[in-house]
């Protein structure tokens, strides 16, 4: 149901101050908590003679496009033991031949009408379920027709031509090759004590190497026989249609579909409980950092479908919320107990859950992290929360569900898709927004502390088995298995005081400033905006829309930033804005900002990029003058907190020390060290010790530097508001800014690429994995025409490189180039190219993108690559003209950029303006074979000596 789509929104935000009355003649009846949660009027489900269930709706965000999915409740954990990969390998084979596509033609004929492979038509494989799903603009009908053909042949029309498999088979062991390393290697120790031992450990989706290498196509073709059948199938249909047409389509594409005259049984693998307590350490030289995990016994999901298990998940969202808010207060002190942590019951798998506590751990360790997570869970469970905890946590949830209800008719198709295919595979309820909406406002007023301690008494484990997992670096100082368990047992004994719940302000600011006057004002009807000039100096821009009823946008940027300082203080220009962050705002901490802001959806941050400062915000269309009052007080002061810089400070050399051993940050750091030579601007990664060298007063000062004065800035706002009722407060609080003079024009501080061809090898990971990283700089002319010749390069040479090495060499899984086109600090350009492949694959790799760059310089993109990059161009930016992040990027990059805003609406004039012959050109002119920078991270041990040392037990 929806509450799972809630809890993604970021911002929190109001409490209504009343709920629906029950006495009054048009309310509905009152709730039973035993009555089922009914299928909502938005949807309509139904289901096939042979059991394929289908659900279809009509939505209409975005327009002329319709999500379209294939749902098959099979995965890996049916893998019979010469299956093991192949419920994977299956999803691949159907984008590799059917009956009505041949082998590339159908991803061919997607891109041809502007579906993007990956970043659109995609599918994966998870333990018990495999998703297809296919995005389909509705422009021409026979598009529409033909994805239902598409969605037919992955149910019982995969070829699995024996060439085709062969072929697939290098890419998915080029797939499971990526997903080498440090995790990989520690999963495998800790997923048999995750899963207590169950089928779950040995059927993880990648599969089995050697299976991979080795397996016969019978294997795989009755994998498919076996699990895709219509009685375990889903067809899901949300978007630009009618929903009459969409049910025919299904009836005529699926109804032919039969199940096996003996079918396997669908059984769901059972996971035994963990009767005792026990411990596990899992280290790796390549570990990414430290963490600790508290697993409590594991019990099975009740799937009760009532709203009294409705109630209940409330509930479990407000305990969720509270107390995660006092582990989160922990992170904050001087020298905290652990980097981050979370406590919460969550799902293992669909069929079970389990309470859990884990930590990320800072430099004190393993045990304060342990002592924290037992007492708070057992100061929760002994104490309960108080009254004000409770009452912010629902003015948060209720502001959520507010938001979902206020964008009821304006959600995006693969949302409702999403939640529909959770209905299939978990049952979740689907009643819709607005039945929910109405639950959370009747049910959660009456959720009483009394009721929200007592479930803090039975979740909370008391006294259990569990599992104690710690998982870090393998360096002196990790704890033993018994170690945890003493720790755990310690924290367990200590007596716990009720939680100090302090109280703070009611609101930001007392009272609002004195108001600025707007004093200047034109129209662009073209685009709908509004110019403001305001009595200060301040400008803003203003476009109100339609495209949400609930969201607001703000930015605004000038030139200065990090430029305008030495490179002495390059660390405490870059690192001010992060540091005044975490020591809140006023005379407000940043957890008390989260007591204030409960129940608002506003946000602002604000910072010193390389050549400019930056301000953007956001908010729900109720809580305006609150992200304005955010970015009020940013200019006014600044709240000096040594406690808390040393914190944050703390907090980021643990996590670069911890990063310190990575192949990955190696690798990174080798690049950027061979284009830029070691410059101190460079855009390096820092070692642990380089954070010591910040100091707070220099950044608070940098920071006041250029935030003290809104001197030059121009805000673009665009969203839901309304134009005459937000003008009062942009005067008040824009417009009484403080505008003294400072610098407004960067400094162009001497950073540039190096020039010439340079070839480096950086020899670094336990794996026989490598990654190849090229990259095109230099001098070039800035326009927003060049913009989209370069662009278009980056997309065609993708399409190839994936063509090319992919499918034809099976060399590589992914990987491909991007670029940008500049203008400051001078006109430059830069492509880069990464391509994760096998050492022994280095050499090939390099060789055929070089010939693809050369193919693209000497004959120009063909025609159906070109028309691809362009249909997938178009069919995007239609999309985003109704999304209002979209016109805020337009906006600023017309103003930072100085080019013409209007431009945004002659894309598609732009787009379709482009030949083959300005591809070529460009192509010619930014691959540049004499200048380019070529890294490749090849392993510690060639594969002899690996093989070798993997024998010996190294």
């Amino acid at each position: 149901m929806s509450n799972n789509f809630v809890r993604g929104l970021c911002l929190a935000a109001v409490l209504f101050a009343h709920t629906l009355a029950a006495a009054a003649p048009s309310a509905p009846p009152a709730l039973r908590l035993d009555a089922a949660i009914p299928v909502g009027p938005q949807v309509k489900v139904g289901k096939l003679a042979n059991g394929l269930t289908w659900y279809v709706q009509r939505n209409a965000r975005p327009e002329r496009k319709l999500e379209l999915r294939l749902v098959v409740k099979a995965g890996s954990i049916l893998e019979d033991e010469d299956q093991r990969g192949l419920a994977h390998f299956v999803e691949h084979m159907a984008f590799n031949g059917s009956t009505h596509f041949r082998k590339h033609e159908l991803v061919s004929y997607l891109q041809s009408i502007g579906v993007g492979f990956g970043a659109d038509l995609n599918a994966y494989t998870s333990f018990d379920e495999t998703v297809y799903v296919l995005p389909i603009p509705t422009d021409q009908p026979q598009n529409v027709a033909k994805a239902f053909q598409v969605l037919e042949d992955w149910a019982h029309g995969v070829r699995f031509d024996p060439e085709a498999i062969e072929k697939e088979r290098g890419i998915v062991l080029e797939e499971l090759r990526l997903g080498k390393g440090a995790s990989d290697r520690m999963g495998k120790q800790i997923y048999p004590k995750i899963f207590n031992g169950s089928k779950y450990a040995e059927r993880l989706p990648i599969g089995r190497e050697e299976v991979l290498r080795n397996f016969k196509p019978e294997a795989l073709k009755r994998f498919y026989r076996d699990w895709y059948r219509p009685d375990l199938m889903a067809v899901v249909v949300v978007g630009d249609i009618d929903p009459a047409r969409a049910e025919n389509l299904i009836k005529t594409h699926f109804s032919r579909l039969k199940n096996p005259a003996q079918p396997r049984p669908r059984d769901y693998a059972a996971i035994p409980a963990r009767p005792d307590t026990e411990a596990l350490v899992v280290l790796d030289h390549e570990a990414s950092g430290n963490s600790v995990l508290i697993r409590y016994p594991l019990q099975p999901v009740r799937e009760a479908g009532t709203i009294g298990a409705y109630r209940e998940e409330l509930v479990q969202l407000l305990f969720g919320a509270m107390l995660n808010g006092r582990l989160q207060a922990l992170a904050q002190q001087p020298e905290p107990p652990y980097l981050a942590a979370n406590s919460a019951l969550g799902k293992l798998t669909p069929r079970y859950h389990s309470y859990n506590a884990s930590a990320a751990l800072g430099p004190r360790g393993a045990a304060p992290a342990l002592a924290a997570l037992v007492q708070e869970n057992e100061r929760a469970r002994q104490h309960g929360f108080g009254a004000q905890e409770l009452e912010r946590a629902k003015k948060n949830l209720m502001r959520n569900y507010e938001q979902a209800w206020n964008e009821r008719a304006k959600s995006d198709s693969a949302t409702y898709a999403a939640e529909y295919i959770r209905n299939f595979l978990q049952h979740e309820a689907i009643p819709g927004i607005d039945t929910e909406y109405r639950y959370v406002r009747e049910l959660v007023p009456g959720i009483s502390l009394d009721e929200m301690n007592a479930y803090a008494r039975r979740t909370i484990p008391a006294d259990s088995g569990k599992l104690v997992l710690y998982t870090g670096v393998d360096k002196p100082g990790a704890p033993t298995g018994a170690q945890l368990l003493a720790a755990v047992s310690e924290a367990a004994r200590e007596q716990v005081q009720p939680y100090d719940d302090k109280a703070v302000a009611a609101r930001l600011m007392d009272k609002p400033p004195s108001p600025g006057a707007i004093v200047a004002e034109r129209q662009d009807k073209a685009l709908g905006l509004t110019h403001l000039t305001l009595s200060n100096g301040v400008k803003v821009i203003l476009k109100p829309t339609d495209f949400l009823n609930d969201q607001v946008m703000l930015s605004a940027a000038r030139f200065g930033g990090q430029s305008l300082f030495g490179d002495q203080d390059i660390l405490n220009a870059r690192f001010a804005n992060a540091i005044v962050a975490s020591m809140g705002v006023k005379d407000f901490t940043p957890l008390d900002m989260r007591k204030i802001l409960a129940g608002k959806a506003a946000g602002v941050t604000v910072g010193l990029g390389s050549y400019t400062d930056l301000v953007a915000g956001a908010s729900g269309a109720s809580d305006v003058e609150t992200m304005l009052q955010l970015l009020w007080l940013k200019f006014s002061s600044v709240r000096r907190d040594e406690d808390l810089f040393r914190a944050y400070v703390g907090k980021q050399a643990e996590l670069a020390r911890n990063q310190s051993g990575q192949p990955g940050k190696r690798f990174g750091d080798a690049v950027v060290s061979a284009l830029y030579n070691g410059h101190p601007r460079a855009p390096r990664s820092l070692e642990a010790d380089d954070y010591a060298k910040i100091d707070l007063d220099r950044s608070i000062d940098i920071f006041r530097q250029r935030f003290s004065s809104a001197k030059d800035l121009t805000f673009i706002v665009v969203g839901s508001f309304d134009a005459a009722a937000i003008r009062p407060l942009l005067a008040t609080y824009l417009g009484s800014l403080p505008t003294p003079d400072i610098p407004v024009a960067y400094r162009d501080v001497g950073l540039r690429p190096a020039k010439g061809v340079i070839k480096r090898e950086v020899r670094s990971g336990l794996e026989q994995k490598s990654t190849i990283s090229l990259n095109f700089t230099g001098a070039a002319e800035f326009s927003e025409t060049e913009q989209l010749r370069l662009a278009a390069v980056i997309e065609v040479i993708n399409l190839r490189l994936i063509e090319v090495l992919r499918e034809q060499m099976a060399l590589i899984y992914g990987g491909g180039a991007s670029g940008a086109l500049s203008k400051i600090p001078y006109g430059n350009y830069s492509i880069g190219i990464s391509l994760p492949t096998g050492p022994e694959h280095v050499d090939k790799v390099l060789a055929a993108t070089f010939a693809e760059i050369r193919r693209l310089q000497e004959q120009g993109p063909g025609a159906a690559d070109l028309d691809k990059v362009k249909s997938n161009w178009i069919q995007n930016h239609r999309r985003s003209l109704r999304e209002n992040g979209y016109w805020v990027a337009n906006l600023q990059a017309a103003l930072t950029e100085g080019t013409d805003p209007a431009s945004i609406l002659d894309v598609e004039r732009q787009v379709q303006a482009l030949s083959a012959q300005d591809v070529q050109a460009a192509a010619r002119r930014y691959f540049d074979t004499e200048n380019y920078v070529q890294v490749v991270l090849n392993p510690e041990r060639p594969a002899a000596a690996h093989v070798a040392a993997s024998a010996a037990g190294e």
